[in-house]
């Protein structure tokens, strides 16, 4: 945890499918002070976004979500982790295939393993999915930042046809799904 002006932040790294996606709701979330996209839990030392689309560096397409636990709950950002993405297709997100589709929490304390695996033990006891949750719930390892013309790649390309197609819906739903979240 590091000190800023607001208290004290908290960081977790999730992997839900293409990152452009996953930024692009999370930067909509109350609480959520900084989303960056990267790459994680793999092999490579800095991966490029060629190498990891090859499949063969181990990485993961993800956010790094820094966030204010007095405004948005671990809770409650892995509810919406878990509405945004299908976490029973392994490797796998819509059209996107590949190991660096994969869904995953990646923590950094015992409390964030211990709220993520919580919940996913209830999303599964409740049988909230028509198949097994496969998510990955696994330390954080070998995090990098993604080149500069991920970050906030749907904030500056709305029109584009992944983003019209893909992210501009998941942050639709976002918005319905969990309105009481959402900036003003």
């Amino acid at each position: 945890m590091s000190d800023n002006n607001l208290g004290h932040t908290q960081n977790i790294v999730l992997g839900g499918g293409c990152f452009w996606c996953t930024e692009s709701v999370y930067k909509e979330v109350r609480g959520v002070l900084d989303v960056e996209s990267g790459y994680s839990n793999g092999q490579a030392e800095q991966p490029s976004y060629e190498a990891v689309c090859t499949g063969r560096t181990g990485c993961n397409e993800v956010v790094k979500l820094v966030y204010d636990p007095a405004q948005v709950s671990l809770r409650e950002l892995l509810e919406i982790f878990f509405v945004i993405h299908d976490p029973t297709t392994p490797n796998r997100q819509g059209n996107d295939v590949g190991t660096q589709y994969r869904s995953g929490i990646y923590f950094s304390t015992d409390a964030q393993r211990a709220t993520a695996q919580a919940l996913m033990d209830e999303l599964a006891a409740e049988n909230a999915f028509d198949a097994p949750i496969v998510t990955e719930l696994l330390p954080l390892a070998h995090y990098w930042p993604a080149e500069a013309y991920h970050q906030d790649f749907f904030e500056r390309n709305p029109h584009q046809g992944y983003c019209m197609a893909v992210a501009a819906p998941k942050v639709a739903k976002f918005r319905k799904t969990f309105a009481r979240l959402a900036r003003s």
